[in-house]
């Protein structure tokens, strides 16, 4: 199925801008109503990645998008180019920028100094020596000033532009409690010798001429620095999947000039260009081999840890290691059109998408500042109505703005997209969008195409029989010789296993290749036949008792049977077939674990579909065989029509629509690039147990993101009328403020260990 969302007609190009100035999500809310209110454009805003995808017609321009995003009060640009070294992206400039001065940890630093003396003087009498007040008072100040400049700055900014957000709360509640101080102090009794001041959790009567808010102004300012700093750190460590994907591949290349090795960056690679990959080394781009033969660690680039064998002839990928071997590749793809660079491309678009559910967490955030503060003025009335003293009812009104923050509304998805999406990555799981999440939960019956999916998608020999007297190893050497002077995929089949089993293999003299027969030809001094039965019976090899039921069992199996004879007689029966990967029986149980149906669908003949199932753990009732590549649609449709909601995986050209009108379409990667387009999930190894993988993964990240909602809902829910209640003193408020927040990013964060 489709997972972009539809865009307005007369859309024609599409642009990301880095969005600065962000620090809730109703900030996001404000920036994305924004543009969408222009004419043609589509945009979608991300509060965690601090990025905004837009299409637009071409009537609008970039330069019109930068300014609207501008006038509502935030900063715009196009996002840095990547470095052109292969691999290298945003994580590029990681490690440089972890070394510089981090403003937001040196501001809360600061603030933490002086606001632990102020809270100590502030809740603790014993402390409270004369004028302690006036001390608390001089390490206020910069507290509220430097620390909570940066929520100050943008209640300003917001404020020009008639609108409010988490800062404007978070201002509105410290400097309400600073000047109520300072009132106190200079113009009530606060500032008297020797007075003291009680600690209470929940509001308390007071003399407000007498009561100091200092500890809430200080507390509330460093308690929401320290939630914003831990938040920021956890957001990158989400993010960390993605940046190590993009900073695998290799960055200096040894090309092939002259005959000569050279080694350049890897920015000037082109297609066709030559290069050496000695053992240890990473393979700089896409290619194929045309020289050596080695082991290829694929492991962090697919999850598989097993090395893949490759020799001349064999396709590579760029960022895998050359484990053995020295190899000479020629370079197929280089730069945005390597799979590395496509994979990075899937992840950050499925980061940047928005689930059903944040959809609504956006509309409540954007309305969700101006309703706090009208509660905030309710309750401070209220107070005052209901008989309350002054010092209550600004206490609870305090509480009721410092409380309400939709920041983990905000954070809920992308957070836990974020690292759902880059340990699928990790694991060669590519998730299109959050709407895949959603369809997984759905999935009760899963197509498994045959070829290439639960099979290898390679004829390879499965048995060999042998008359009596006869070695299997005499009969492998003379066939394997026959057959390797063949081209036929049957031949090679053959041939292959020959070698592997019995060595080197002798030449073969006078070989005449027989259409639609067979082969013949003279192996050590023997006239050796190989092919249909027929063909042995026409040149008078007979082919005995129990060959003849050899034969008939793996014809009956849906296997092919190859007749090898020499010297007048039928001495062996071999067969043939696609073979099943190892793996697809465990897969096929852990499919059937969570909840799916599996079903066979193939174009080969129902004798052959139904041994495969067999093998796998199929039942027959699921086995639709004898299907055309374009009646694979139709069998999708006809399963989606009897109440099904169908995944389908495969990898071939004649599996895309077939991808497309699925409900889930999972493509193995090791397939074409018309499945891949099609699919919604794209395994990157030809393992049909990563199937499984997947959907777990994405059930874990949707589940993930739904507890996130629920606390984040749940939490202003309950808070809200307990602040307003009075049961909650303004820093215990800040502090659960700032919990939620990483709470939530926290939470999200546990996906990392996923297959772990």
């Amino acid at each position: 199925m489709s997972t972009a969302t539809t865009a307005p007609s007369g859309i024609s190009d599409r642009v990301e801008l880095a969005i600065g100035g962000m620090t809730c999500a109703s900030c996001a809310a404000r920036v994305e109503k924004k543009l969408n209110r222009m004419d043609g454009v589509a945009a979608t805003v991300n509060f965690a990645t601090e990025k905004a995808r837009i299409d637009f017609g071409p009537e609008t321009t970039v330069a019109d998008l930068i300014a609207t995003v501008e006038r509502t009060g935030y900063t715009a640009e196009l996002p840095a180019p990547p470095p052109a070294a292969a691999g290298s992206g945003p994580s590029a400039g990681s490690a440089g920028s972890a070394a510089e001065p981090d403003p937001q940890r040196r501001r809360l630093l600061v603030s933490t100094v002086l606001t632990v003396p102020v809270v100590l003087l502030s809740m603790v009498p014993a402390l409270q020596f004369t004028f302690w007040q006036w001390l608390a008072f001089a390490l206020t100040g910069p507290v509220v000033a430097y620390g909570g400049a940066p929520f100050h700055q943008a209640a300003w900014t917001n404020l020009r532009h008639r609108a409010a957000t988490m800062d404007t709360l978070v201002s509105l509640g410290t400097l309400a409690a600073f000047g109520w101080s300072v009132w106190a102090l200079f113009l009530g009794g606060a500032g008297m010798p020797g007075m003291k001041h009680a600690f209470s959790l929940t509001v308390g009567r007071g003399d407000a001429a007498s009561t100091l808010y200092l500890e809430t102004a200080a507390a509330v300012t460093t308690l929401i620095l320290l939630g914003r700093w831990l938040e920021a750190r956890s957001k990158r460590r989400a993010g960390a999947a993605l940046h190590a994907l993009l900073d695998l591949g290799a960055k200096e290349v040894a090309v092939l000039r002259d005959g000569r090795e050279v080694r350049v960056p890897v920015a000037e690679l082109s297609v066709g260009t030559r290069f050496v990959v000695r053992p240890g080394e990473k393979i700089a781009t896409d290619g194929v081999v045309v020289e050596g033969a080695s082991a290829v660690d694929a492991s962090m680039l697919t999850g598989e840890s097993v090395p893949v064998e490759v020799s001349v002839g064999d396709s590579v990928t760029g960022a895998t290691v050359n484990a053995g071997g020295r190899l000479v590749v020629q370079a197929r793809r280089v730069g945005a059109d390597t799979q590395l660079a496509r994979m990075a491309e899937l992840v950050e678009q499925a980061q940047n998408g928005k689930a059903a559910a944040q959809r609504l967490a956006d509309r409540i955030s954007a309305v969700f500042v101006p309703v706090v503060i009208l509660i905030a003025l309710a309750t401070l009335a209220g107070w005052l109505l209901a008989g309350g003293s002054a010092t209550e009812a600004f206490t609870a009104a305090v509480a009721v703005l410092i409380i309400a923050c939709p920041c983990a509304l905000g954070l809920a998805t992308p957070t836990a997209l974020l690292v759902g999406t880059g340990r699928g990555a990790q694991l060669g799981i590519l998730i299109k969008g959050p709407e895949v999440l959603e369809t997984t939960r759905r999935v009760d019956t899963i197509v498994l195409d045959k070829t290439g999916t639960v099979t290898t998608g390679a004829m390879a020999l499965t048995a060999v029989h042998t008359a009596e007297g006869v070695a299997t190893e005499q009969a492998l050497r003379l066939a394997g010789a026959l057959e390797h002077a063949s081209e036929h995929p049957i031949a090679r089949a053959i041939a292959a296993a020959a070698s592997d089993r019995v060595g080197p293999l002798p030449s073969v003299e006078r070989f005449e290749n027989l259409p639609g027969r067979g082969v013949r030809g003279l192996v050590d001094g023997h006239a050796v036949l190989a092919g249909r039965a027929s063909l042995l019976a026409d040149l008078a090899h007979p082919l005995g008792p129990a060959l003849a039921a050899a034969k008939g069992a793996a014809e009956a199996a849906g296997r092919t049977a190859v007749v090898v004879g020499w010297d007048g007689a039928a001495r062996a029966v071999l067969e043939v077939a696609d073979a099943v990967k190892p793996t697809s029986a465990q897969a096929v149980r852990e499919l059937r674990a969570l909840g799916l149906r599996p079903v066979l669908l193939t174009g080969d003949h129902s004798a052959v579909a139904l041994a495969v199932a067999a093998e796998v753990g199929i039942e027959p009732a699921d086995v639709i065989a004898e299907v055309l590549p374009e009646q694979k649609v139709a069998v999708v449709k006809r399963l989606q029509q009897e109440g099904r909601a169908v995944a389908m995986v495969g990898d071939g050209v004649n599996d895309a629509a077939a991808l497309a009108q699925a409900d889930l379409g999972l493509a193995l990667g090791t397939g074409t690039d018309a499945a891949i387009e099609a699919a919604d999930l794209t395994l990157v190894r030809g393992d049909l147990r990563v199937a499984a993988d997947a959907i777990r993964l994405s059930r874990r990240t949707l589940g993930t993101i739904k507890g996130n909602l629920f606390w984040a809902f749940a939490y202003n829910v309950a808070a809200l009328p307990l602040a307003a209640a009075g049961l909650l003193d303004p820093m215990v408020a800040g502090a659960t403020m700032a919990f939620s927040s990483v709470f939530v990013v926290t939470n999200s964060l546990r996906l990392r260990r996923f297959g772990t």
